[in-house]
């Protein structure tokens, strides 16, 4: 079940997603237009908090002080999970607003979409969360960098601790979209690199948030692997565990699980949540940086509720966002996107830099294992993996990316 409070902000977000947002009223003229698209209405258990995380940034930074000798204006545009939609908003964004960027999106399709809308139009375009190595990789370009560690990059995060394990025969389940599909061909990449004695014995691919969940453990059962990679989230996750676990799928199974221990999805399990699955998340609570902290302090205050990871997320894209106008130090496309390659950045989770090679944010994701603690689902034997320790070297992105 998704957290009551953004259950009821979704109502409203479509509308006031549609909005101009900044701290206080300012004339158009002195203020940097800043456009960001996201899928408000579509998976609000994830994208209100995000908004919620640009706009603390946003307040950060113009209570800061200038950039350039203005402030930052937003203006958010809810794709309602279409990228059909999506392109339209940036179009509009960009011909009648007169945005200087593109900022946002969460779906990976979506992502791209808007990435190619970027290349056509040359606008710059930071992308938040859309997770498919083709964003910066196979149809990356000069005008998109993307923050958020790929599928690749946490792929081999989790196949380092997979790799440990003693099953040999592997199923996969995944929705049936660029994200899931890609996030299934890394993993097997460096799975199979690493462990060459593993067999995939099954793979499912349920429809995005249509998952028959029956029939989808079944399948996964009658393949008898002894471990499973899951890509599901959001209410597919819910409904995989829940028949998972009536029909004892998980019992003496290794499970791997992209994104599950994000508060957004391991918090709505409540009690339902498996024990020792090795997972990527963000377990907020326990984090103890000086850089987390002031985040954590702030966000709490002004939000007066604990921070999702697409609260991370929204913030550092912001961040990312002015840092680039300010090493350009002007807001001509063409140079805010040369300054963009190498740009860093200071996060939540330290500092990070948008590699000149690829455009991919150095941002790394925490590892751990899911446990259930006072009916709560939580992440435990948790660390934080660097995300420039997990990204192909330069030569080796060459081969993974147009030239242009």
């Amino acid at each position: 079940m998704i957290h009551r409070r953004y259950v009821l902000s979704a109502i409203a977000a479509a509308v006031v997603a549609a909005a101009s947002w900044s701290p206080a009223p300012v004339a158009a003229a002195d203020t940097i237009k800043i456009g960001e698209i996201n899928s408000y209405s579509r998976l609000p258990a994830f994208t209100l908090p995000y908004r919620e995380g640009w706009q603390l940034a946003l307040e950060e930074i113009n209570k800061a002080g200038s950039v350039l000798g203005k402030q930052i204006e937003v203006i958010s545009r809810d794709d309602g999970g279409k990228p059909g939609d999506a392109v339209t908003a940036a179009n509009e964004l960009v011909s009648r607003e007169n945005v200087v960027a593109l900022m946002g999106t969460f779906f990976s399709h979506i992502g791209l979409a808007v990435s190619d809308f970027a290349k056509q139009k040359k606008v710059l375009f930071v992308a938040a969360e859309p997770l498919s190595d083709a964003v910066t990789w196979a149809k990356g370009h000069r005008y998109a960098f993307r923050l958020r560690p790929s599928v690749y990059m946490q792929a081999a995060m989790l196949a380092e601790e997979a790799a440990k394990l003693p099953a040999k025969r592997w199923a996969t389940v995944a929705p049936n979209y660029e994200y899931g599909k890609s996030a299934v061909a890394a993993f097997k990449k460096v799975m199979s690199s690493k462990r060459p004695d593993i067999e995939w014995v099954e793979e499912q691919w349920p429809a995005l948030f249509k998952i028959d969940a029956g029939s989808t453990v079944q399948a996964l059962a009658r393949a008898k692997p002894d471990a499973i990679y899951n890509v599901t989230f959001g209410p597919d996750l819910t409904k995989f565990i829940r028949e998972g676990n009536t029909r004892g799928l998980f019992n003496n199974r290794e499970v791997v699980s992209l994104l599950t221990g994000e508060p957004e999805y391991i918090d709505s399990l409540k009690g339902e949540t498996p024990k020792g699955w090795i997972v990527t998340g963000y377990p907020w609570a326990d984090i103890d940086t000086p850089e987390h902290k002031a985040f954590l302090s702030a966000y709490q205050a002004k939000v007066g509720d604990y921070p999702r990871l697409g609260s991370v997320v929204g913030y550092v894209t912001m961040k990312s966002v002015a840092a680039i106008i300010m090493a350009a130090g002007t807001t001509d496309t063409e140079k805010m996107v040369d300054a963009a390659k190498g740009v860093k950045v200071d996060t939540p989770f330290g500092p990070i830099t948008y590699r000149a090679v690829d455009h991919q944010a150095t941002l790394g994701a925490y590892v751990g294992k899911t446990d259930v603690k006072d009916g709560k689902g939580v992440m435990v034997d948790w660390r934080y993996a660097d995300g420039a320790d997990y990204l192909p070297a330069p030569e080796e992105v060459k081969n993974l990316r147009p030239s242009n």
